[in-house]
């Protein structure tokens, strides 16, 4: 069979993959010899917009498409990468090549949904395949309507047969019982700022503390991400600056027993983390120091407050621990630690 181009990608997160997907999959392996499929925000902690790994996604996707098929299908699996389009579009670019053969015809698939589409841009050199909405089904709803425990009868029919069996089956897991509670704590506080004259902007502080090859960072005890590995930090106060909030939250989550003066004396860089989708409960913005103390023995440390436990982690065990970071908590050390 002749095909128009020899590889056609398509990027999603697809969670969960639903029809609309599934038609796009089909059009794309009839225009296509190959399909890449891009599984985005890879290496994230479960939370009520992200539930699946890249792993359980892609073995859901294969039980939609047909055997004949699947053969034909490859996934790459990508990290969102919040505060840089660049790193991400060199990593989409890197593994795509990596599996294209070199002068191949290659092709992007995807619909413009809205101002997130704005990738399908990025990638002037391959031709630009443009999707509808197929039965204005969208990802969204079907979690909000799983998550909400609402009657299936309300998405069951928006999916492939091997995404409903395998939703069915996830609801006997345990992570699906944290998730609903997860889901209605934040609807909870969403509704709770409904009456506001206009959508809140929340202001918060993180500390990123280093010293020794190790960073400073907590267990969450509270939802949202109970349980989650976070950096000490919080709510800005009303009568506070922000470094004062940092160095107070830093304190009471911590219990770092570093002078002040020392801790002021040792910040070395902050930046402001603002990507409006960071955090699930609305518009978060927070303002980070990079702390680094001198060489020397690690301070002891304890968990208090809104922190389960307090400890020292070492930088070498970053990354495999990226999957139990609370939001773009990971992220935001790795942009400082990079610098070191």
């Amino acid at each position: 069979m002749n095909f128009e181009y020899d590889y056609c990608v398509y990027i999603g997160r697809f969670q969960p993959f639903h029809l609309g997907h599934l038609e796009t999959v089909q059009v794309a392996l009839e225009t296509a010899k190959t399909v890449i499929i891009i599984l985005g925000s890879h290496q994230v902690a479960p939370n009520i917009k992200n539930p699946w790994s890249a792993a359980v996604r892609e073995q859901t996707i294969l039980s939609c498409i047909e055997p004949d098929h699947r053969e034909r299908v490859q996934f790459v699996r990508v990290r969102d990468r919040l505060y840089s389009d660049n790193l991400w579009l060199t990593d989409v670019q890197q593994k795509v090549i990596g599996i294209a053969e070199e002068d191949s015809r290659i092709a992007i698939i995807g619909y413009r949904k809205d101002s997130s589409s704005y990738y399908l841009d990025l990638f002037p050199q391959w031709t630009y395949i443009p999707t509808d909405n197929f039965k204005g089904i969208n990802s969204t709803d079907i979690r909000n309507s799983y998550f909400s425990q609402s009657s299936e009868s309300e998405f069951l029919s928006l999916l492939p047969a091997g995404t409903e069996q395998f939703l069915q089956g996830f609801r006997e897991q345990p992570l699906y019982q944290r998730l609903t509670e997860e889901y209605q704590f934040i609807q909870s506080y969403k509704n709770a700022w409904e009456q506001a004259p206009y959508p809140p902007t929340f202001v918060t502080t993180d500390a990123v503390v280093v010293q020794s090859g190790h960073v400073l960072v907590v267990r969450r005890k509270a939802k949202p991400g109970k349980g989650l590995i976070a950096l000490p930090g919080g709510f800005l106060q009303q009568d506070e600056t922000i470094l004062d909030g940092m160095l107070r939250e830093l304190r009471e989550e911590t219990g770092l027993k570093v002078p002040r003066p020392v801790l002021q004396g040792s910040i070395v860089g902050e930046h402001v983390f603002d990507n409006p989708g960071r955090s699930l409960r609305g518009r978060t913005i927070t303002h980070a120091y990079f702390i680094q103390l001198k060489a020397g023995k690690l301070p002891p440390v304890k968990g208090s407050d809104d922190a389960d436990k307090a400890w020292w982690m070492s930088l070498s065990d970053l990354y495999g621990h990226e999957d139990t970071f609370f939001e773009d908590h990971f992220q935001i050390v790795q942009h400082f630690v990079s610098r070191i």
